[in-house]
This record gives C-alpha cells, sequence and structure tokens, in this order.
C-alpha cells in the first residue's frame, strides 16, 4: 500500500517486544515512506524519544516486565507531545479511559491490520495548517497552527485526538452533530468499536476546558449527539 508522504520522511518510533510484529509495521512504514526505529524498553524508548525525534510513536501496551500505559505515562511526564497511538487487545470502555488517561492519543487493535495500521498513521501525520490559521467560540480559541488551545488566556493541554474533536465541534458551532458524524469526521478511518468511545473523549475534553470553572460549551443532545453552544 503506497501512501503519499512528505519529502522529510516522518520518523516513527514503534516500541514492542514483539520483533515479528514491529519488523512487519516497520517494513510496512518504510514502504509508504516512513522512516522507523525500534525501542523494547523504557529507558530505549526515552534515549530514541530525544535521539531520533519521532513524529509519531507506537506502544505496544503489553511490554515485557511493565505497562505500555505506564510508559505513555512517562513520556507525557517528560514534557513530551508526540502523538501517541497504543496497540491494544481489547476495545472495552475501561480500555479507553486507560489509554486517555496515560496520556495516549488513539488505539488500534491487536490483530496487526497494514491498511488499518497506515491510514491511521497517515491521520495522526497530516499536514498542519497555516500560520496564524485559528478558530473561535465564545473565549475558546484553537490556534491551528501550532495545536494550541487557549480559554479565558488559560492554556489548555489536549491530546491530538481530544484537539481534533475539539476541532471539528468548533468547526460546527450550534449545530447538532450526531454520533455517526464525530466518527466518521474526527477517528478519519472505518471505526469499528462501539459509538460510546465519544462519550469517554468528550468526558475528558470537558474536563479540560472547564477547568477552573469553565462555563460548559459541548452540549449533549440526548439520544442524538452534542453540539457547541453557549447554553
Amino acid at each position: 500500500m503506497n501512501l503519499d508522504t512528505s519529502a522529510t520522511s516522518p520518523r516513527i518510533l514503534l516500541v514492542s517486544n514483539d520483533d515479528v510484529l514491529t519488523q512487519q509495521m516497520s517494513l510496512d512504514l518504510n514502504e509508504s515512506g516512513y522512516e522507523t526505529a525500534i525501542a523494547t524498553s523504557s529507558e530505549t524508548t526515552l534515549s530514541q524519544t530525544d535521539n531520533f525525534s519521532p513524529a509519531l510513536i507506537v506502544v505496544d501496551r503489553m511490554l515485557t516486565g511493565e505497562s505500555g500505559l505506564d510508559l505513555c505515562g512517562r513520556l507525557r511526564a517528560f514534557g513530551s507531545r508526540t502523538p501517541l497511538l497504543l496497540m491494544m487487545s481489547r476495545d472495552a470502555v475501561s480500555d479507553r479511559v486507560a489509554c486517555l488517561e496515560a496520556g495516549a492519543d488513539d488505539y488500534f487493535l491487536k490483530p496487526y491490520r497494514t491498511d488499518d495500521f497506515l491510514r491511521l498513521v497517515t491521520f495522526y501525520l497530516q499536514p498542519s495548517a497555516e500560520e496564524g490559521e485559528e478558530l473561535r467560540f465564545a473565549d475558546l480559541v484553537l490556534d491551528l497552527a501550532n495545536r494550541q488551545v487557549i480559554r479565558s488566556d488559560r492554556a489548555v493541554e489536549l491530546t491530538v485526538k481530544e484537539f481534533e474533536l475539539l476541532k471539528y465541534l468548533m468547526e460546527h458551532p450550534r449545530e447538532v452533530m450526531t454520533r455517526e458524524q464525530i466518527l466518521e469526521n474526527v477517528w478519519g478511518y472505518d471505526f469499528m468499536g462501539e459509538s460510546n468511545v465519544i462519550e469517554v473523549y468528550v468526558r475528558y475534553l470537558r474536563l479540560k476546558i472547564e477547568e477552573e470553572g469553565g462555563k460548559r460549551l459541548i452540549q449533549t443532545v440526548r439520544g442524538v449527539g452534542y453540539v457547541l453552544r453557549e447554553n
């Protein structure tokens, strides 16, 4: 499968103890124009993050002797804002919550499927917006080029997926967006899970943008979806 990538060959770090899996993923990525490196532990991952400067990090949840979730948490604690994808074997709501709490942006399920994985990678490595381009709603500002969120002069740290969800809602202010529309436009690939994954992301997005008493802007339309409005 050949995908268009930039001339700078984006770098992707694969973190797993499964040699067969990482070699297959690396081969698929290399054939699609990406440069790859492989790490097998927290220590080598942190070192590679500094030395290899990946544009994307893919972490196996089941690392030998440690949890991929813990590793994601360590990367975020060290200040890394690089998009993180988790490889997981289960797709329960509790797993999605654990993914978010660890600081991962998204996940994909085993067994590994080349086309699904490459579509997800392409989604996360799409070009940034032009400098100066932004979206505004009430006291909320999205700087699209720098992927920054400001509310009432307060910076809000969001994962890539949370940012994309908020961006989609801000592109359609005061319009009720159904769960199906959100899945299709925000996830950007053939999502096979349950639609309640949206509830998980909306919950965490609300917690972040409503911190310090911010007024609720993402309203639930029961049985339909969500809408961005002030009341």
